[in-house]
């Protein structure tokens, strides 16, 4: 190794770095020379054999190369080639998102109550358990505050598991005449193929003077024919709510199946579709309405249960999972 060497290869190794062609090429060029078995490193160790007078010239003109080398690397520019265009061929369209199918549920049941003159409330998500459940009239011993069935937050606060306390705050701060709908998310400890710990409902408030369950059925009536078609078949049955008295289940005929009997419906003919009662005295009384001068009613109904018989949908999961394939079809 002499200096007459060392020139020849910092020639060598910058032509062949002015005449590479792309990142790879320029890659293996710095491997050549700057590797690890490159031949300006392999110069580098081979100082130590040198005659002592030689070493420290060689080891000067040796960096030198290296720099000169890892300057024209760093410096080397590519010309990007243009991208081929062709302008003969047709468009390609872009996609339009679409609305979530809870989502046009949810606006279509709230425009129909809106219509009957219903305005909308909405509360807190994390909610007080005296508004979810003493305010109710939902006792201490009541299988619905197990820890099983509702997220608590701390001995005061819990996730909503229904938009009831939206009911309890606008009667605390509002007299009657009261006409509202409290649509929005609620939480329970339930997931399989028709539960969700997390879904959303829609719930209504009517009071005023001389309120019946008369205007209840009515209103009902209106909106599930609407819903689900003027030839809907429609019953109420008996229930028990403990804010409500009395209550009422309200079922439509199976749209699946017209009521002949199938495994959606049980076999009944039959689908429970929401619940509904006359406000209890006890509820008035938590809010400081007079039941003597008022009478109200309330009812609550579930959106995915809705969307699913719509569209005749088995799995209530589909709706969180977004999946593209699925939400297209909506």
């Amino acid at each position: 190794m002499n200096m007459e060497w060392i020139k020849n290869i910092e020639d060598e190794a910058l032509k062949e770095i002015e005449n590479t062609k792309t990142e790879q090429e320029l890659l293996l060029v710095k491997s050549k020379y700057l590797g690890d078995k490159g031949k300006i490193t392999l110069g580098i160790k081979g100082i130590k054999d040198l005659d002592p007078s030689l070493r420290r010239d060689v080891g000067y003109l040796l960096n030198e190369a290296k720099r000169k080398i890892k300057k024209a690397i760093s410096e080397k520019k590519f010309v990007e080639e243009e991208e081929f265009f062709d302008e003969t061929l047709p468009p390609i369209m872009p996609s339009f998102g679409k609305l979530h199918p809870i989502t046009k549920i949810m606006n279509e049941v709230v425009s129909l109550f809106v219509q009957l003159g219903f305005s909308i409330s909405e509360g807190p998500e994390i909610e007080l358990i005296e508004y979810n459940f003493d305010a109710l009239n939902i006792p201490p011993s009541h299988p619905a505050r197990d820890m099983h069935d509702t997220f608590y937050v701390d001995d005061k606060w819990l996730l909503r598991t229904h938009t009831s306390p939206v009911q309890i705050r606008v009667m605390k701060e509002k007299k009657p005449p009261i006409r509202i709908i409290a649509p929005g998310r609620v939480y329970r400890r339930d997931s399989d193929i028709s539960h969700s710990p997390m879904f959303h409902q829609v719930e209504g408030l009517l009071v005023d003077h001389n309120i019946s369950f008369s205007n209840l059925k009515g209103i009902l009536s209106f909106f599930l024919q609407e819903m689900f078609g003027h030839d809907a078949e429609i019953r109420f049955r008996p229930s028990y709510f403990p804010f409500t008295e009395p209550s009422s289940e309200v079922d439509i005929g199976c749209i699946l199946c017209s009521g002949k009997g199938c495994r959606t419906c049980k076999n009944t003919g039959w689908l429970e579709i929401l619940g509904a009662g006359m406000v209890d005295p006890e509820v008035f009384k938590y809010v400081g309405i007079d039941s003597e001068k008022y009478t109200g009613f309330a009812f609550g109904l579930g959106i995915e249960r809705i969307a699913m018989l719509k569209y005749g949908i088995s799995d209530i999961r589909l709706f969180f999972e977004n999946d593209w394939r699925f939400l297209t079809q909506f």
